[in-house]
């Protein structure tokens, strides 16, 4: 399998002239220059040269951890599949985008067609955060748009996204056919709506509860995209899941898509008290998902029905499991 990662980000380090763009050497900050990674979309692979060529002409100097000095610390690269174009954001080590003006103007010109948008994040802290706050759009739509389940799905550069679209979307799939018809459902950790806004055609109502704001961003853009009388049925929750756990109170169906850390307590523990008929759990940690199931399950709220595992990351040991709970 190659050219199925739609999503990279990759540091930039080296030398004035001789920038490496690639992955870090494990356990180290020494960067593995990859000018053509199988795994990824050949346009990731093309976008890397153009920007790699683009700060050498531009004089434009790789980070460096030691000194805390240079100016390009990482490429994030974003395809959308319908357009085959790319998003592409360049992460540096000032508060402005001013000193990277010619070499965006390089890449824009020399990208032509194949550029979705242009971006500039500025991340000046000592720190291993790849992305800072603050985001200047250069050029090119606001986001990324893919399709799952017919709905429109929004990616702001700052958005959370998997790489693995082709995967990604039968586990939507997978999640959708969990829903029955008229179903109320409270969704937590909703992203920009991948998972919700693919299951409003079949629901009677969906809230959507997500804490990131590039995320709500994303959000609020797919939801702008619908019809008015879809738009009624949809309520935004912004916050941590634990603080909104009272959202899953009344709906049929409970969907959640934690990070790695699993389900916020609080969360958990209303699952427990008022258990909805059906919950659905799409796990990205093995060990925080099987804790969070022991919880579930011992408590005698709520019993595993179905339990399904997919290859999102091939290559791996890893693997996304969705798991369908019941009321016990």
């Amino acid at each position: 399998m190659t050219g199925f990662r739609l999503r990279a980000r990759l540091a930039i380090r080296g030398r004035l002239g001789a920038p490496k763009l690639g992955m870090f050497e494990l356990g180290t900050h020494r960067v593995v220059h990859i000018p053509n990674c199988v795994v990824q979309h050949p346009l990731i692979n093309r976008v890397t040269a153009v920007v790699r060529r683009a700060l050498v002409d531009a004089e434009i100097a790789p980070y460096s951890e030691t000194v805390h000095r240079g100016l390009a610390r990482y490429l994030q690269v974003v395809v959308e599949r319908s357009s085959e174009t790319a998003q592409v954001v360049i992460v540096g080590n000032s508060p402005t985008v001013e000193p990277f003006t010619g070499c965006f103007e390089l890449i824009r010109d020399r990208l032509g067609d194949e550029l979705h948008s242009l971006w500039f994040n500025a991340q000046c802290e000592r720190s291993n955060t790849i992305l800072g706050r603050a985001f200047t759009h250069w050029c090119g739509p606001p986001s990324v748009i893919e399709c799952f389940g017919g709905a429109a799905v929004h990616y702001p550069p700052g958005a959370f996204g998997q790489n693995n679209l082709d995967i990604a979307q039968r586990i939507v799939e997978n999640v959708r056919e969990q829903v029955p018809a008229g179903s109320r459902v409270a969704e937590f950790y909703a992203g920009v709506g991948a998972i919700g806004l693919s299951v409003l055609s079949r629901a009677s109502h969906v809230r959507m509860n997500e804490a990131s704001t590039p995320s709500l961003q994303g959000l609020a853009l797919g939801i702008d995209a619908l019809e008015p009388a879809e738009r009624e049925r949809i309520d935004v929750l912004a916050g941590p899941a634990g603080a909104m756990a009272t959202a899953a109170l009344d709906a049929d169906v409970v969907i959640a898509d934690p990070p790695r850390r699993g389900l916020d307590r609080e969360l958990v523990e209303q699952l427990i008290t008022a258990p909805p008929e059906r919950f659905v759990y799409v796990s990205c940690g093995l060990e925080s998902f099987l804790a969070d199931t022991e919880r579930l399950t011992t408590s005698g709220a709520m019993r595993l029905g179905d339990l399904r595992a997919f290859n999102l990351m091939p290559f791996t040991e890893h693997v996304e499991t969705v798991a369908c709970f019941e009321r016990a």
